[in-house]
Order: structure tokens, then sequence, then C-alpha cells
């Protein structure tokens, strides 16, 4: 059997827990970004400007779709790490038993919602024709995978929940080294372009998956995985479902609201389009590192939520904020500073257009990346609201305030004014305002829990 290893969250310091929590899901998250950043890349610098455009432009239609499934497994965190806090391991158990079965039949439902949906709503999002069949394709085949791809990230919510962090890295690290030796060979040698990439994407995550249900099998703890007893225990599913649901609504708000976005650069052209592609995956490493401080804090905040140990969790909430901000300012600023260097890695210049697609690429940053820190912030409060309960309330604050304003300001500054400064500069604002808002919620929030749990005995 495999050693278990466990992070004690509920007592000694924090700063250093966090820390060690985050880092190997930072590394873990960006082994995960780079199956696309693999694709965007080969295809980019083996296959031109038009099959870059088509891989880029499906990232926020998956993410809309994807993410409203995905986020029933922020419900699985949220509640093993609540029931691992409190010591009751049957109650641990049997949320992990219903995750691995949910997983599998929000797998399937997702690839069936992706394959019927995909191609039509892509034609509503304006996609260029030099680029929609391409597209088309690739989505296809990438969500022939979504099954895999929810299983392995329920699993890994599992083994987040009682502070595993490394054997997702392990994991991912394999599998993301079989999606980059597929890319090459089959985009290079086989010439398959957008269907190699979407190929070797798919197979990936059939790793991923098998490796992290083989994880969960060699536990030695009450989140060992038992096949006889995978079922769906109705209450469990119903609480991750209410915590879960509402998070993937959220994402799913955010991506609809990034669509819109995208349309609007679909507008500009392919050139436009892959430039903004290529910015956004490098964008991408940034907001990655900044999502595993956000994954600490819901996790923190549960389990100290069911210890009931309230000030560890306001402790949490600060270490956190403070953390994201400083990785934000850091990271955004630096790929800001490094942009020509990493946007040629994306574009061949066999075709003419490296320098065009390398100069949109820079306009976003400049807006976007070097902001990035607020979109830190605004994940780090949502994620306490999520620690403790809070789901609703963080998901409708999401809907009026980031996509909200976003979308006005597409509808109205941005139709006025036509230009993608003005586009970009709508990411910047719409982050500031939730995080105010959410920020405001949380206090609420947790000064209500706090009357309802006594003082704790020991910091």
């Amino acid at each position: 059997m495999a050693r278990t290893v466990n992070l004690n969250m509920t007592q000694g310091p924090l700063l250093g827990k966090i820390i060690r929590f985050s880092v190997p899901l930072m590394l873990s998250g960006m082994l995960q970004l780079l199956y696309y950043a693999a694709d965007v890349v080969v295809v980019g610098r083996f296959a031109g400007a038009a099959v870059l455009a088509a891989v880029g432009s499906t990232g926020a239609l998956v993410n809309l779709l994807v993410n409203l499934f995905m986020g029933v497994s922020v419900g699985c965190n949220v509640l093993v790490a609540r029931y691992y806090g409190a010591g009751d391991h049957k109650s641990v158990s049997e949320t992990v038993h219903c995750a691995v079965g949910a997983s599998l039949i929000i797998g399937v439902m997702a690839a069936i919602v992706g394959l019927v949906f995909s191609t039509p709503l892509l034609r509503m999002m304006g996609s260029p024709e030099d680029v929609l069949p391409l597209a088309s394709l690739y989505l296809k085949i990438y969500f022939c995978g979504m099954p895999f791809n929810i299983a392995y990230n329920f699993g890994a919510a599992v083994l987040r929940a009682v502070g595993d962090t490394k054997r997702p890295l392990y994991i991912l690290t394999v599998a993301g080294l079989a999606n980059v030796v597929l890319n090459l060979i089959l985009v290079i040698v086989f010439h398959m372009g957008v269907a190699g990439v979407a190929i070797a994407t798919v197979v990936s995550q059939i790793i991923s998956s098998l490796l992290v249900m083989r994880a969960l099998t060699l536990r030695e703890d009450a989140c060992h995985l038992n096949r006889k007893e995978i079922r769906v225990y109705k209450d469990k599913l119903i609480a991750m479902i209410k915590i879960g649901l509402p998070a993937g609504i959220q994402g799913s708000l955010f991506s609809l609201s990034n669509v819109i976005v995208q349309s609007s650069v679909n507008s500009f052209g392919s050139v436009v389009v892959a430039g903004n592609a290529a910015a956004a995956n490098i964008e991408g490493f940034v907001y990655i590192a900044m999502n595993a401080i956000y994954q600490a804090a819901i996790t923190f905040v549960s389990q100290n939520l069911g210890a009931r140990k309230p000030k560890r969790i306001l402790r949490v909430m600060w270490i956190c904020l403070a953390l994201v901000a400083a990785v934000g300012l850091v990271l955004g600023n630096l790929v800001y500073f490094c942009n020509h260097s990493l946007l040629s890695i994306y574009a061949s210049d066999e075709e003419g257009m490296r320098e065009a697609i390398i100069a949109v690429g820079r306009t976003r940053m400049s807006f976007v990346g070097r902001c990035y820190c607020i979109a830190g912030l605004m994940e780090v409060a949502c994620g306490g609201m999520r620690g403790l309960g809070r789901s609703w309330t963080s998901t409708i604050v999401s809907l009026v305030g980031a996509c909200g304003v976003r979308v006005l300001w597409i509808f109205t500054v941005f139709r006025q004014m036509g230009t993608l400064n003005s586009l970009y500069v709508s990411y910047p604002i719409s982050w500031g305002t939730t995080f105010v808002v959410h920020m405001i919620c949380f206090t609420l929030a947790f000064r209500a829990i706090r009357k309802e749990l006594p003082e704790e005995a020991e910091a």
C-alpha cells in the first residue's frame, strides 16, 4: 500500500503549510495548462496562423461548457475537507465514493453536451470562416475525452482536501510529457494538425484519470477508494451539488463573459484572434499560480470550519490574500516585460504575420497580465466564501460584479470606442469591483458563523 500523505491544516503555524500546499498545486496546474499550451505552440510553429487561431478560439467556449460540470468537484473538495477536519471518517469515505460515481455520470453528460452544442456555439461567437471547420473538429475530439478529464479533477479534489497536492503533480508530470510527445509526433510527423493536438490531449487525460484513481485505491485512510463501494449517496450528492453547482455556474458565467469578449476579438480577424490566444495562454500560467492559493483558501477554511476554529479561518484569509497579491504582481509583470520572447514561441513567420501577432499579444498583456493580481484577490475572497459554505452568495456576487460589469462595458464603452484597448480594460475593472463586494460578503458571513462557534482554546 502507498504511504498516506496528509497535511494537518487545523493545528500549528499556517504560512508554511499554505505554501507547502500551494506550490505543488501551482506546478500541477501549470502542467495541466501545458496540455493546452503544447497544442497552441505546436500548431503555431508548425501549422500556421489559421490553425493557431482555430485552437486558440476554442478556449473560452471549452471553459463555458466544462466549468458548469466541473464545479461539482469544488463541492467534493469542500465536503471532504470539512468532514476530515471534523474527524468524521465515515462521511469522508462516503463522499469519496459518491464523488467518483458522480464524476462518471457528469463526465458522460459533459461529453454529450459538448459534442452537440460546440459547433453551433462557435457560429454564434462569430468564429472566422477560415477558422470554424478546424475549431469545430478540435472541440469534437476534445469533448470525447471529457469523462476522463472530469474523473481526474474529482480525484484530485479529494487528494487536495486532505492536503495531498504532491500526487496530482506527479500524475500530471507523466500525463503532460505524454501530451507533448504525442503532439510532436501527430502534428510534425503525421501532419494531423488540430486533430493531432486534440487526440494528444485526450490520451493525456485518460492517463491522468487512471493514475489518480489508482492513487485513491492505494490510500490507507478514509479516502481509500474501493471500486465495489462506488455508489451515489443521496445526501452527499445533494451537499456536493449545493456547494459545487453555484461554483460551476459562476465559472460558466465568467466563461460566458469571456465568450462575449472572444466574439468581440473575433470581429478583428484571425491575426488578432491568434495574438489574443497566445497572450491569454501565457497569462494562464499566472492565473494558475494564483488559483493554487485560491484552492488553499477553500481547503484550509473548510477544514478549520469543520474543526470549529474561527480564528484560524481569519488568519488563513489574510495570509492567502497577501500571498496571491505578491504572486500576481511578480508573475504578471514578469510575463509582460518578457512579452516579445514569450509570444515569439507561439508564432512562426512563414506567413509574415509574426510581429503583428506579437503586437496584439503585447496589447492584451499590458491591460490584463499586469493587473492579474486583482483577479487573484477576487479569487481568494471567493474561495473564502466557498470554504464557509456560502457558495450561492459568491455566485451572485460574481454574476453582478465580474460578469455584469464586463458585459455592460462591452455593450456600452467598447461598442462606442471599438478598440482593443477599450475591450481589454474591462478585465481589471470587473475584477476590482467583484473583489470589493466579495470581501464585504465574507466579512458579514464570517461574523455570522463566529457567533455560532465557541471560542477555540488554541490559536
